[in-house]
């Protein structure tokens, strides 16, 4: 299971490692907490740019269907409003989903936990990823629910109790990333306006601490990520920075995807390659 702030985060984090999964045959759900509603149109040619404008949460859903269809996983919406950046003295809309008590949008997620009884459960850190509210209550949302799905006597109402062996978070920005692929850009396309623009995140990246324990080989899943990103036209135009480094520099420089182990019940050794790791091994 992989929990999500806004539809098109579940395609630009840990799209790759869900399509190298989905072809070795597991089940995947995608959780996506709100429906963007307080989102950009960040892309101009937009297909029914019209309908966008005067519906953009009906349209986020449409791009949400098909990113559905690429990936081929099973996804459902927690059903909360997107919250928006929040004001400058901290608040967010009414009823948002960072308005929301935790409890409350703890419970809705244990019961989808309790049905679908993943084995993994994939989220962000306690900074959100970055500091969007919404990106910040997923994360706190994911945890609670990890350790509330397992406790009988919490939300009885929502089913049997139910473990799940590992907690992860996305850790797709770090400096080891960034500094392999520049490496490469370096050795074989000096001078190149990709490798000025990666030298820049690498730099920007330098004294952010390396938490990744887990790199993904997924290399081979490149495109279908990318596909299911495009997917969400309205918010990733053609020139999107997502798009900016090649696949095969990519494949051949960091053909992974990475994250952090937090919290295992099963015998787990860092750094791995596999979130399942250690799960058939105590079946």
């Amino acid at each position: 299971m992989s929990v999500h702030a806004h539809p098109d985060d579940e395609s630009s984090k840990g799209a790759g490692t869900v399509a190298a999964y989905r072809a070795r045959g597991a089940e995947v759900m995608v959780v996506s907490c709100t429906g963007g509603e307080r989102g950009d149109i960040l892309n101009p040619e937009v297909d029914a740019i019209a309908m966008a404008h005067r519906d953009l949460p009906g349209y986020r859903r449409l791009e949400m269907a098909e990113a559905k269809r690429i990936l081929d996983i099973e996804h459902r919406w927690l059903g909360y409003r997107d919250s928006g950046m929040a004001n400058e003295d901290g608040s967010v809309p009414h009823a948002s989903f960072a308005d929301i008590p935790l409890e409350v949008s703890t419970g809705v997620l244990v019961k989808l936990i309790r049905q679908f009884r993943p084995h993994v459960l994939l989220t962000y850190d306690e900074n959100g990823g970055y500091p969007h509210p919404d990106h910040i209550r997923c994360h706190q949302v994911s945890v609670a629910a990890f350790e509330a799905a397992a406790d009988p006597e919490q939300y009885p109402e929502h089913g049997p109790a139910w473990q799940v062996s590992k907690l992860y978070y996305d850790q797709s920005f770090n400096a080891q990333r960034f500094a392999a692929i520049h490496e490469y850009l370096l050795e074989h396309r000096p001078g190149s306006p990709e490798t000025e623009r990666m030298a820049e995140m690498r730099e920007w990246m330098a004294d952010r601490v390396d938490r990744s324990t887990t790199h993904v080989p997924c290399g081979d899943f490149f495109e279908i990520r990318d596909a299911a990103l495009r997917a969400h036209r309205s918010q990733v135009p053609a020139d999107s920075p997502f798009f900016f480094w090649p696949n095969d520099v990519q494949r051949e420089a960091w053909p992974f995807e990475d994250f952090e182990l937090v919290t295992s019940h099963v015998g787990s050794h860092v750094p791995e390659s596999d979130v399942f790791a250690g799960i058939e091994d105590s079946a």
